[in-house]
């Protein structure tokens, strides 16, 4: 500090200069220099000595270039805006999500960035195009916006205008960033479990930004807001027969062949359309009668290029709703085993040993079954059923709910206690989708006689007691009649 004891400090009374524009001056020594401070009234100058006279006493030390205490020249904590936070938090979670889970949690931020700016700021863009910006490039951090582009001019808009992470601890401010999650772009009300899953996006941003002391504690946690509740039942009117199924099927044998065995895969096996795009071959096990068995281990979801990490529309992964590397096993039936011996016969696969490829070789598009699927529901259901919701998509095909269910089988579980009767679950009342056919009833299936009694007879006993009672001829013997002709001694006087 140049030789001089920062802790020198000496604040002298204020000195009043009449004719000045700042009259009342507060004179002060600090670092062996005399310093001054002028100000415009009393009770300024008596402030700020004030403050100099803590300083002094608190053993706090003076700068000596600017004679103030140290700590007044600190720069201010940087303020952190929800736009910052919430770029952030994206970047944070693009690792381990999914393609589709990167483009649900970029529409849940561009949803409730708008509303949190400031209502005043000038130069505002048009909803759509600000959404827009930032669900292609503020949120998606392997697409930045271009320099001197008109979404890198709104995404600057945004930062400028963008509300501080603290103010979302207001009530009235986080009560409007969730009021904005009910509504789409064009104001009608978005459905139940989009406003749900939004809102998961909202609370899980908001935990980011506790966990970086941004936050005292996360405010969705206190705030009374009714969370809309989802109908997780199945719409009937949606779900073909199996006499509709048949002809759907029959329709597109006739339109695109070797479409039948892919859309007999959702159907017979309840496979998601990414699963069967990605069957292979060699995951088949397929007799030449009888049932078969599918050896499920990926799917292939199409997203668009923009959020996959290869830059494909088609990237594979794990099955859905379930941890990485599980396999799962699944039962076809007949009609199914003999759909897929014949589509491999007929057409092959693909160099990599997918059953089902598109024009070029590569995963069979969505837009090229839709296009197939649409079609043979106006020949076979008919311009009316056709414009209903009767098996619209592919996906609605098999009723999955209850495929779901039944797929969990029931095990004991071993912290009953022994001997206690373990309830069923739902799957044990459930009726198969595909049963299998019954046996047919075999010699061996005939009800056998029941063992003999190993309780001793009347004689017996008396033989072992050493006792004899005459027998009475008409007395029938106390013994089964396997046991007489098993054991005939057993039965003599």
């Amino acid at each position: 500090m140049n030789g001089f004891d920062v802790f020198d400090v000496s604040v002298h009374a204020i000195r009043r200069r009449p004719g000045r524009r700042k009259p009342f001056e507060v004179r002060w020594r600090a670092a062996a220099r005399s310093r001054s401070k002028s100000f415009t009234t009393r009770k300024l100058a008596d402030s700020y000595r004030a403050e100099l006279v803590r300083a002094a006493r608190m053993g706090l030390d003076f700068d000596p270039l600017t004679g103030e205490p140290a700590a007044w020249s600190l720069p201010e904590p940087a303020i952190v805006t929800w736009y910052q936070e919430a770029t952030a938090f994206a970047v944070m979670k693009w690792p381990s999500l999914a393609a589709h889970s990167r483009a649900s949690l970029a529409e849940a931020l561009a949803t409730v960035t708008p509303v949190l700016t400031r209502p005043n700021a000038r130069d505002r863009p048009g909803p759509r195009e600000l959404r827009t910006a930032l669900y292609q490039y503020a949120f998606n951090p392997a697409r930045p916006a271009g320099p001197n582009s008109p979404a890198a001019q709104i995404l600057d808009w945004a930062q400028q205008a963008s509300l501080p992470i603290g103010y979302l601890s207001e009530p009235a401010v986080l009560r409007t960033a969730l009021e904005a999650l009910r509504f789409r772009l064009d104001g009608s009300r978005a459905a139940a479990n989009t406003i749900i899953r939004k809102r998961v996006v909202l609370h899980g941003a908001l935990s980011y930004a506790v966990e970086g002391g941004l936050l005292p504690d996360n405010p969705l946690d206190t705030i009374t807001w009714q969370i809309p509740r989802s109908s997780a039942a199945l719409d009937p009117v949606i779900v073909a027969n199996p006499a509709q199924v048949s002809a759907l099927l029959d329709m597109v044998a006739r339109i695109k062949p070797e479409m039948t065995a892919f859309f007999g895969c959702l159907y017979y096996a309840a496979l998601r359309p990414e699963e069967a795009v990605g069957l292979r071959f060699a995951d088949c096990d397929l007799p030449g009668s009888g049932w078969g068995m599918l050896r499920l281990a990926a799917a292939v979801p199409r997203t668009a290029a923009a959020w996959t990490s290869s830059g494909t529309s088609h990237e594979q992964r794990g099955l859905k709703h379930r941890p990485d590397g599980t396999i799962r096993m699944v039962p076809v039936p007949p009609v199914l085993t003999a759909m897929l011996r014949a589509h491999d016969a007929a057409y092959g696969t693909a160099p990599d040993g997918r059953l089902f490829r598109g024009t070029r070789g590569g995963p069979l598009s969505e837009s090229v079954y839709g296009r197939v699927w649409q079609a043979a529901r106006i020949l076979a259901l008919g311009p009316e059923l056709a414009a209903s919701g009767l098996a619209r998509r592919p996906y609605d095909l098999p009723p999955r709910r209850p495929v779901a269910v039944a797929e969990q089988r029931w095990r004991p579980r071993p912290d009953r206690r022994p001997g206690r009767t373990q309830r069923r679950g739902p799957a044990h009342r459930l009726q198969p989708l595909h049963p299998r056919p019954r046996r047919p009833p075999q010699p061996a299936d005939r009800p056998r006689p029941r063992a003999a009694s190993k309780t001793r007879s009347v004689p017996d006993r008396e033989k072992a007691s050493g006792v004899h009672r005459p027998r009475n001829p008409t007395e029938r013997p106390a013994v089964a009649p396997a046991a007489m002709s098993a054991t005939p001694s057993a039965i003599r006087p």
